[in-house]
């Protein structure tokens, strides 16, 4: 049985708000952020500019369009807070539809469970329990408005419910709301360098623009809009041998220090976050993440990943290096990915090993 300690515990890492290390940027329901795939989890957390998969619709909506097959679906699993506890994970399934050679739709759900928590009273006696947990529902739908580059728009509902379902003292409420995604994705045609042919990619996506949230009356907090700049390169070696490469950069638009009378609204909150730093420009550049990947296929049948990802340490320190692996099929996709912490901030991830699984179905797309 848990201890009303964990609880607590577990309430301040979900959180009402997520604040970083000093200096850090607060927000509302930061489970939004949480990659759920290892494909993009072996490659530093990035996902906004690699080639189209079966998670797409989180890291870039647009890439749907660049399909190579007509359904890919998924689903995933990461154990979250490992160390402590064998009942928090994120889950997620996905969907994507490419119903034709310039269009595609896609849905995905992704669900972060607290586990079940006992509370006692102040003598020890059992105090009923409870079960947090957060959700997002997404839809979403890319177009090619060439050959080479697609712009895709998604749609989200939003809930959050960290309450203690009526225990004494407890004023927290579930939040529901909605957001909606704005992104591009370019792929240009494969050309001949030599000894190689190449394949640039380039992606960005403003994800979870969306209204202030409150979970307690009188009190509003901004939800994690995330801008993402994404680009790389494909080494297509030879018919069987592929290397790529890739780099994202990460930033929040929010406030950088909240608006103690929450006078600011959302739309204003996020154009002044490029500029609202107390420590301007330099100040700036730290609120900005980044992260360099790399990917070996053989014979689109087996993968090698590795990545990188970085933050300031005034910003939240998160530091950490990644690897993994997947193994394809003509119509199964099998991957898994590891983290290895590089900073004095335990991450939540550490020590654990995620899982992703997929199907590509339907017809073929050759675009080039």
């Amino acid at each position: 049985m848990k201890k009303l300690g964990l609880c607590l515990l577990f309430c301040v890492l979900a959180t009402v708000k997520v604040t970083a290390q000093s200096g850090g940027i607060t927000t509302a329901t930061p489970f939004l952020l949480i990659v759920p795939d290892a494909r993009s989890g072996g490659m530093g957390d990035v996902g906004v500019a690699t080639t189209a998969d079966a998670y797409s619709l989180f890291h870039n909506p647009s890439k749907m369009a660049f399909s190579n097959r007509q359904i890919k679906t998924g689903i995933t699993y990461s154990p979250w807070l490992r160390n402590l506890t064998d009942d928090i994970f994120v889950g997620s399934g996905s969907y994507i539809n490419r119903f034709s050679e310039n269009a595609a739709w896609g849905a995905d759900f992704k669900y972060f469970s607290l586990g079940q928590i006992d509370l006692t009273d102040s003598q020890g006696n059992a105090n009923g329990s409870i079960n947090p947990n957060e959700l997002v529902a997404t839809g979403a739908y890319s177009l090619k408005l060439s050959e080479t580059f697609a712009m895709g728009v998604s749609l989200k509902y939003i809930r959050s419910n960290l309450a203690f379902n009526g225990t004494n003292g407890n004023n927290l409420q579930p939040i529901n709301s909605f957001a909606v995604d704005v992104s591009g994705y370019y792929q240009s045609t494969e050309e001949f360098y030599g000894n190689f042919n190449g394949r640039y990619r380039f992606g960005f996506n403003i994800a979870n623009i969306g209204p202030k949230v409150s979970y307690t009356p009188g009190e509003e907090d901004f939800i994690p809009t995330n801008l993402k700049l994404g680009g790389g390169f494909d080494f297509i070696l030879d018919d069987y041998n592929t290397i790529s490469t890739t780099v994202e950069f990460t930033k929040l638009l929010v406030p950088t220090v909240q608006d103690p009378n929450n006078e600011k609204g959302w739309v204003e909150g996020m154009f002044s976050s490029f500029g609202d730093a107390p420590g301007g420009f330099s100040e700036e550049m730290k609120e900005i993440t980044y992260a360099l990947a790399a990917e070996y296929l053989y014979n689109n049948a087996f993968a090698l990943r590795a990545g990188y990802f970085h933050e300031s340490e005034d910003k939240g320190n998160r530091q950490y290096f990644t690897m993994g692996g997947g193994f394809k099929t003509n119509a199964l996709n099998i991957d898994l990915s590891y983290l290895i912490n590089a900073s004095d901030v335990n991450n939540p991830l550490e020590n654990s090993l995620r899982f992703s699984l997929s199907f590509d179905l339907g017809e073929i797309f050759e675009d080039f």
